[in-house]
């Protein structure tokens, strides 16, 4: 991913800061412990109910699905994914517009206490759009990582990674996009480098704020997230003792 291409991508971003950061409310950059999320947090989205394994998406309006119906959202598109492969797993979108790596991470206690076998990791954008200190990007994340190992050791967490505004100048940028990549091989994570890897700085395929996917735009991103996704979950299903399903035609 060349910066040119990020920086087609983010084209409205100073601009557009107070609008992404308004969404969903405010979020500092430290995290106080906290156990529970706000009386008006919303539950997480199932797409699927039964008895299927859980892959749960903790993100930002990038995973929420800002401006798009919630069917069109990549979550919801992985689940179609999921379900034309004949892979037994049930998605659960628990993105918060407008959060932070910290409220990620004050949400998480609550959020443990949802089944989940996989976890999908995207969180960072908007403390980048806020120009908050990499460094504190970087613990929020390593704390969320660990609590999630500690609570729950046979979870798979997938790290999806971000890319920082070229305005905010190459040393915050370097510093910023190293982050996904040192924690995943620091916890031998899989990564997903870029979520809008293919949409950045396409605006066929964005809403008019140019920040967030359009429909057409999540169906990319969808495959985006899904190349990396799918052999984690035909793994797991293998481990389970209940083979490796095919791939099977189906809408996606």
């Amino acid at each position: 991913m060349s910066i040119c291409r990020v920086v087609r991508g983010f084209a409205l971003a100073t601009a557009l800061v107070p609008l992404i950061i308004g969404c969903g409310g405010g979020d500092g950059n430290s995290a106080p412990a906290a156990a529970s999320p706000p009386a008006t947090a919303a539950a997480p989205k199932e797409q699927r109910h039964g008895d299927s394994a859980v892959v749960l998406f903790l993100g930002t309006s990038l995973t929420a699905g800002l401006g798009v119906d919630p069917d069109d959202a990549y979550p919801a598109r992985v689940q179609a994914k999921i379900d034309s492969a004949g892979i037994p797993f049930r998605v659960v979108n628990a993105g918060s517009s407008g959060e932070t790596s910290a409220g990620a991470l004050r949400r998480l206690d609550w959020l443990l206490r949802q089944p989940f076998d996989v976890l999908v990791l995207e969180t960072g954008a908007n403390d980048m759009l806020r120009g908050s200190d990499p460094d504190s990007t970087r613990a929020n994340l390593e704390a969320i990582i660990r609590r999630v190992r500690a609570a729950r050791p046979g979870t798979q967490i997938v790290l999806v990674g971000m890319m920082a505004l070229p305005n905010l100048g190459r040393e915050y940028g370097a510093k910023f996009q190293a982050i996904y990549p040192d924690l995943a091989r620091k916890y031998q994570l899989p990564l997903i480098p870029f979520l809008l890897e293919k949409v950045a700085g396409k605006p066929s395929l964005n809403l008019p704020d140019g920040m967030h996917p359009n429909e057409t735009g999540h169906r990319l991103v969808a495959q985006t997230v899904w190349a990396g996704l799918e052999p984690i979950l035909r793994a797991r299903v293998a481990a389970r003792g209940g083979g490796t399903p095919a791939p099977r035609p189906g809408r996606l």
